[in-house]
């Protein structure tokens, strides 16, 4: 059996959530949680499952498969197995009038087979609760984000160099490079919160094909197998000599993340206009990481960082023309990009625990994606990254 997350992180973590629910929703009764990452959070098990948390009660995980599983590897003291979401509702002495759900996960459909057995009015969103909760990282899973970022710093910077050869198309590498994470460690798969999704790695690229457009939030860009599967990348798309190398992904160990990008020159040289342009993100990188304390205000990191841009360099700056993010890094865990952001309209101050992707770059015509990206825990004394510190434009043939 792999590693079970312990009794006493599921403890605290609904402890937390019962105590921040109870700050910013005074009135609530009733929660519950159907997403399979929260699931994970809160229960230590991802099954086809329920949690139901009164505030004045026991919190249950309702599974209707697999109870035996969900049983043999999670620490969470009641797994109660359940036929339908009736079982759950018919052991509730009472069902409140407002349920508090997470809007952002929930389907309609599932919403309204819920509401056949909880005849709920109103559904409250917890998606911002339990975002916050996620975001402040215990020690236990700080020690998980390490591990990770020690296998990503040692792929990436060590390794990559020597799966690199002329004439490789992109999808060639992209599987070589998946065979090597997992070897070393990485978990398999990289998930992102939106619509829950999972990946296996990231966005990949030789040249321009890193600024080819994506559907995933971020500045970079990968052409992929085809418009039906747009990953991993192009068996068109052959490494060839002066190549920009751009590869922008995601590690995990046993559910948590770390995120890095780095970038390679193939066998030759690039322009000193696109040299100096990587050199800038790396600057805005290394700017950054001292603010990166308790107490800091990401929207104020955001504007002071940037308020130091010349205007021309906005072009192409965390993105490529009209297809550019706003923000210049992002909170990580158990997907990539959760809060915090740095960003405008992110005002709640950081705290130590959670742990923040810097992610500086700038799209270049003919050339690629250029800059960094490394994962960093909040200290008092800034940012420590967790993933390496190489610079980027490592050459390499």
């Amino acid at each position: 059996m792999q590693a079970m997350v312990p009794q006493s992180e599921l403890t605290d973590r609904l402890r937390r959530f019962q105590a921040h629910m109870d700050r910013t929703n005074p009135d609530w009764e009733l929660a519950v949680i159907t997403s399979k990452v929260n699931l994970y959070y809160f229960t230590g098990t991802i099954q086809d499952s329920i949690l139901v948390i009164p505030k004045n009660g026991e919190a249950i995980l309702w599974v209707r498969r697999s109870y035996s599983r969900a049983v043999d590897e999670s620490h969470f003291p009641q797994i109660r197995p359940m036929q339908s979401y009736r079982t759950a509702a018919e052991a509730l002495a009472a069902i409140p009038r407002t349920m508090h759900l997470e809007k952002e996960q929930i389907t309609l459909a599932m919403c309204q087979r819920l509401r056949k057995h909880f005849p709920f009015d109103n559904a409250v969103g917890i998606d911002s609760v339990i975002g916050y909760i996620r975001s402040v990282k215990s020690p236990y899973e700080l020690a998980l984000m390490e591990r990770a970022g020690s296998i990503h710093r040692r792929v990436l910077e060590d390794l990559v160099p020597g799966i690199l050869r002329a004439g490789m198309s992109e999808a060639e590498f992209s599987s070589e490079l998946y065979s090597v994470m997992v070897r070393e460690g990485h978990h398999g798969i990289v998930r992102f919160g939106m619509s829950e999704a999972e990946i296996v790695l990231g966005l990949i690229g030789f040249g321009e094909s890193s600024i080819y457009p994506t559907f995933l939030d971020s500045p970079g860009g990968n052409a992929g197998m085809s418009p039906a599967v747009p990953l991993l990348g192009s068996r068109e798309r052959k490494l060839k000599k002066g190549d920009l190398v751009f590869i922008d992904i995601g590690c995990g160990y046993h559910g948590y993340h770390t995120d890095k990008t780095m970038t390679y020159v193939f066998d030759g040289t690039l322009p000193d206009d696109a040299v100096a342009i990587h050199r800038q993100c790396v600057d805005i990188q290394d700017a950054i990481i001292p603010r990166l304390r308790p107490g800091a205000i990401p929207s104020q990191i955001y504007r002071t960082v940037t308020g130091r841009f010349e205007p021309a360099f906005f072009e192409n700056f965390m993105g490529y023309g009209d297809r550019k993010v706003q923000f210049l890094g992002h909170g990580i865990g158990l997907e990539i990009a959760e809060n915090p952001v740095i960003a405008m309209g992110f005002d709640e101050p950081l705290e130590e625990g959670m742990v923040i992707a810097l992610e500086p770059k700038k799209g270049i015509k003919g050339i690629g994606m250029v800059g960094t990206e490394n994962t960093f825990l909040v200290t008092p004394d800034g940012g420590r990254s967790i993933t390496g510190s190489h610079p980027g434009l490592m050459p390499v043939g």
